[in-house]
């Protein structure tokens, strides 16, 4: 009802396939040789309330895109988390500038993605959007998951983290319970008082002795304290930390980077191309989230850049669904870590693709990002 809701205000009619009369964006009619974009916002429904360090939720928004040529059709998708400052409304007022048909074909990917970019500032998850609907179109007319076009090996796609928000001890525990034995390791989110991070890796092991992953969401603001947690969390069995500091304090970071007994991330500090270069030394690695970097093209760019500059590479998602979490695990088998189980955290998903098996990711050979409806 809240989807429809929403939809109905917008003047956008929730159907199966995207509506293109709609959205005023491309003509209703087929074009021989011309991209259609068409776009609908969506609402997905988390399968518990989602709580990190300094917010919860139980839904999050997003719009789904389709990009249309000759016939094929290629999937994409917008994720907005309210950390990130884009709503629905925003992403389909971006996604009404662009104008497809000054480009001949959908191979003028730099073309395309570098005009994407231009049209205004920020607007991350809209040209994410974008750009993973002509990933999977381009894939789909070359017959091709786009692992394989980047000559990557999907039998070395790593284990997906699968993510264990902030609660009370005896949810956490069901949680674990439940949870534990589908995965090969656990993320957990951290950053409130000391005694509660505590309570939540103690509630945790008294379930599981598996590998933790830590996100702490910037939520420690004293570097001396952060590092005698990540100490702490250490002898717990935790394998690495996100984000342990506010995203700014990139002296503090470093400090504790230096110090680390664990592989320390950047998450918050960390959106696009530019950013890589930059925290070298502050973090040991980075989390390439397309939502935030713009999509597969970047994201390609990104690892291509941390591995010359001897950074380690993760791969996160936000909550998403399979069209967004698929198109990200296509980069999967290059990188240390992945955290890609957003749409395992929706009850409503509406496409298929990468899946979990013993914990591994598995990616389908399906052509484009491996998604299907």
């Amino acid at each position: 009802m809240k989807t429809a809701a929403s939809t109905a205000a917008m003047g956008i009619i929730p159907v199966k396939g995207l509506s293109r009369t709609q959205t005023g964006s491309q003509p209703a009619a087929a074009v021989k040789g011309k991209m259609r974009l068409s776009y609908r916002p969506y609402e997905l429904q988390l399968r518990h309330v989602f709580t990190i360090a300094n917010s919860s939720r139980t839904t999050t928004p997003v719009v789904l895109t389709e990009i249309e040529y000759d016939g094929v059709v290629g999937y994409g998708e917008a994720s907005m988390p309210p950390y990130l400052g884009e709503t629905q409304a925003s992403v389909i007022e971006f996604l009404k500038k662009v104008n497809l048909d000054q480009f001949s074909s959908p191979f003028e990917l730099e073309d395309i993605l570098t005009y994407i970019d231009k049209i205004a500032e920020n607007n991350t998850a809209a040209k994410a959007s974008v750009d993973i609907a002509l990933h999977d179109l381009t894939g789909k007319i070359m017959g091709q998951p786009w692992h394989k076009i980047w000559g990557l090996d999907a039998a070395k796609a790593p284990s997906t983290m699968f993510t264990i928000g902030i609660d009370t001890p005896e949810i956490v525990k069901q949680k674990t319970r439940e949870d534990a034995p589908l995965y090969n390791i656990l993320k957990v989110k951290l950053g409130r008082k000391e005694n509660e991070d505590k309570e939540m890796i103690e509630a945790i092991r008294t379930v599981t002795d598996k590998p933790i992953a830590v996100d702490a969401n910037q939520g420690w603001l004293d570097k001396h304290y952060a590092l005698d947690m990540i100490y702490w969390l250490k002898e717990k069995g935790i394998v690495m930390i996100e984000q342990p500091m506010p995203k700014h304090l990139l002296d503090d970071a470093a400090w504790i980077t230096e110090r680390s007994p664990l592989p320390v991330f950047a998450d918050e500090s960390f959106q696009r191309l530019t950013d890589v270069l930059r925290l070298k030394g502050a973090f040991h690695g980075v989390n390439i989230k397309l939502m935030k970097c713009t999509g597969m093209r970047e994201a390609r760019k990104i690892l291509t850049t941390a591995r010359a500059a001897n950074m380690k590479v993760m791969v996160g998602c936000m909550t998403e669904t399979s069209c967004a979490v698929s198109a990200a695990s296509q980069l999967s088998p290059a990188v240390d870590w992945a955290d890609l189980d957003g749409n395992l955290l929706i009850i409503n998903d509406v496409f298929k693709g990468t899946t979990v098996v013993n914990g591994r990711l598995t990616l389908t050979d399906l052509p484009g990002i491996g998604v299907r409806k």
